[in-house]
């Protein structure tokens, strides 16, 4: 009975094996080499379990993830990653100055102080700087530039002040070095913004270059933040041909975090024009909503000028977002047996969270960001007739009043101290450096006696 042929070629194989492993100068006898020449595998066969060998051996081949390999092989060393070149040295900004508060209107305000040290740590033994200077730019970023592609559209960049640390190439040993820079922010600057069009940042940039051109950067952005004062402010609305006066009392200033007041009382409510019939308005419902209202100007390069009619023209962007509401159906107060009627109510508004709101920004760059406070009051007309002002009958005759009211969004004083308050007072009468000496001569003579000096010193 023939037997299988994959069972039959490893049965061939492994007497192969054994016919290898004899020795080279025995001669078999024909009829022995005629069987083995027919047990012999055929050469492809051969190949196939070489190739195998060297595989699980991983000789060069494609087991150690050599040329070929998409995979290392077991045991195979792993390829290092490409690590980035040490740098000699870092450099890091450590501010000293508190929060960067401009106090005051930008007319009025007397800047924010910076101050702070900028720290070099030399990690090789020694490094020679050839310069070093750090720069204090003003970013002006325009969300709708002329041209989207264009970063000279897109971006301006001013520098405020400049420090260079050396005057010549110095050469530093290993360890931290301080160098220490202050600089008085003026205050017409505008603060620090992010709106929906455009963002104003502020931003320390330094560097240093050794000897052996390395290069050693750091930046940091600086939050410019400005307190307006205020106080609350009262505003009177009429709205005719009705006789209703709404008075409402709000806060000049609100502030991104924390809730504020707005009073607000109505009067003129009550028409008594026809003879035993009363006319009267009545609060139905009452909508409040702040809205941010943006503008930029998106002027355009000297490359680009064309598509906006010359140098020195833009095109006007304006967005206007909701950044709190709320609809109130309930809380006034109502008291018509007052003349001529009254309703009062105070409510709480505040912005809502993760609104991210931008406080009030007026810029020279052409970025302007303002606040309005809008309250819409729907009031309806019923009418009571002879002397019964209790059963009042709705005549279908409705009102929207709609108020706006401007705002300021600004961060809070804190303490409200200027730098230049903090400092103490300076006297004009007293002189920079101490008094001088009187002139003192040689004393020429004898010297007096022991008594006499006794008698000077009682």
């Amino acid at each position: 009975m023939p037997m299988p042929t994959g069972f039959r070629a490893s049965i061939k194989s492994t007497k192969t094996s054994k016919a290898i492993k004899a020795n080279a100068h025995d001669s078999p006898h024909p009829s022995e080499r005629r069987n083995s020449t027919e047990r012999k595998p055929s050469v492809p066969v051969m190949e196939f379990f070489s190739k195998e060998k060297r595989r699980s051996i991983g000789f060069g081949g494609i087991g150690l993830g050599g040329k070929g390999s998409n995979t290392p092989g077991k045991g195979s060393p792993k390829s290092s990653p490409n690590l980035a070149p040490t740098k000699p040295a870092k450099l890091v900004v450590d501010m000293e100055s508190p929060p960067l508060v401009f106090y005051g209107n930008p007319s009025q305000s007397t800047g924010a102080l910076l101050s702070g040290q900028l720290l070099l740590t030399v990690t090789d033994p020694e490094i020679k700087l050839e310069t070093f200077q750090m720069v204090l730019v003003a970013r002006v970023i325009n969300k709708r530039p002329i041209t989207r592609d264009c970063p000279d559209c897109q971006a301006k960049v001013t520098e405020l002040f400049t420090w260079e640390f050396l005057s010549e190439p110095t050469q530093y040993k290993a360890g931290m070095h301080t160098f220490p820079f202050s600089y008085l922010l003026p205050g017409h600057l505008p603060a620090t913004s992010h709106g929906e069009l455009g963002h104003i940042d502020y931003i320390l940039e330094a560097n240093a270059v050794s000897t052996m051109s390395d290069s050693i950067t750091v930046s940091r952005a600086l939050t410019v933040q400005r307190a307006l004062p205020g106080h609350d402010k009262t505003s009177i609305r009429l709205f005719p041909p009705t006789n209703l006066n709404v008075r409402v009392l709000i806060p000049s200033i609100i502030h991104p975090i924390g809730e504020f007041s707005v009073q607000m009382s109505m009067t003129g409510l009550i028409d008594n024009s026809l003879m035993n019939i009363q006319k009267r308005w009545r609060i139905r419902r009452m909508n409040w909503k702040l809205e941010e209202n943006s503008k930029i100007i998106s002027p355009a390069c000297l490359k680009h000028a064309n598509k906006v009619g010359g140098e020195g023209k833009g095109i006007l962007h304006e967005n206007t977002r909701l950044i709190g509401g709320d609809e109130i159906k309930e809380g006034w107060k109502t008291d018509y047996d007052t003349q001529g009627g009254e309703i009062t109510f105070e409510f709480m508004a505040s912005i809502k969270q993760n609104s991210h709101p931008v406080c009030d920004v007026d810029s020279p760059t052409g970025l302007t960001v303002n606040h309005n406070l809008v309250l819409e009051i729907i009031v309806m007309e019923e009418q009571t007739s002879g002397q019964n002002t209790k059963g009042a009958m709705p005549t279908g005759l409705g009102r929207v009043l709609r108020m706006q009211f401007k705002t300021t969004l600004t961060e809070r004083a804190g303490m409200g101290i200027s730098w230049d308050e903090e400092t103490p007072p300076m006297y004009e009468d007293v002189p920079s450096s101490p008094p001088a000496y009187a002139g003192i001569e040689d004393f020429v003579g004898d010297l007096p006696a022991d008594e006499a000096l006794e008698h000077m010193q009682s």
